[in-house]
Parts: structure tokens; C-alpha cells; sequence
């Protein structure tokens, strides 16, 4: 009924740029936050930004200054423009959703299928 579809991942040199976006489509009535999580080999997966429909950010302590989260409430569409990008930022990285429909009112979080990042040093 719901589903978020990403795009943007690739290869790319340290010190280089990417921008993630993400749409969600379906049977949606409003949607509260969006964001990203990344799940780096080997390691948990991590919260790296998320908004809220009022415009609160929070990002991880590892990303602040050089990731922006954004989004466009009209296209249901949350973006991830990421600077200065590390070896250490390559993961797959999964765009949420938490998103209220007729169905589940009181809202469900949705993700994406995940879109690779790899920064090569």
C-alpha cells in the first residue's frame, strides 16, 4: 500500500558529493518523519539524519556539517545531499518513512530497498 523507492547511490572518490532522494508512493494520508539509515559491512545499522514535517533535523554526530537532509512535502520526497563524503560513509543506505494511511491511522514506519554508497579513498 505504501512503498518508498530510492535512488542516487554510487561510486564515488573520497572528498566528492552524492545526493540520495527518495519517494514515497500509495495510499498515504500524511507523513510525520523521513530520513536515512545506513548499515555499513560489519557493523549495526545507524541513524544518519531524519525531518519531521515541521522541518526538525537530527543527524548523527558523524555526518553534522557535511550531510543535509531535506524534503519536499508536495512529492512526499526526502533527500540526503552528502558532502566531504569518507571511506567511512560507505554503506547501504535505506530511506524510512513513518506514514499514517485509512488503513493505520496512527502510523507504520516504511523503508526503502536500500541504495549503495561507496566512497573509494
Amino acid at each position: 500500500q505504501v512503498q518508498l523507492v530510492e535512488s542516487g547511490g554510487d561510486l564515488v572518490q573520497a572528498g566528492g558529493s552524492l545526493r540520495l532522494s527518495c519517494t514515497a508512493s500509495g495510499s498515504i494520508l500524511s507523513i510525520n518523519t523521513m530520513g536515512w539509515y545506513r548499515r555499513a559491512p560489519g557493523k549495526q545499522r545507524e541513524l544518519v539524519a531524519a525531518i519531521t514535517s515541521g522541518g526538525r533535523i537530527n543527524y548523527v554526530g558523524a555526518v553534522k556539517g557535511r550531510f543535509t537532509v531535506s524534503r519536499d512535502n508536495a512529492k512526499n520526497t526526502v533527500y540526503l545531499q552528502m558532502n566531504s563524503l569518507k571511506p567511512e560513509d560507505t554503506a547501504v543506505y535505506y530511506c524510512f518513512a513513518h506514514v499514517a494511511t485509512e488503513i493505520t491511522a496512527w502510523g507504520v514506519d516504511y523503508w526503502g530497498q536500500g541504495t549503495q554508497v561507496t566512497v573509494s579513498s
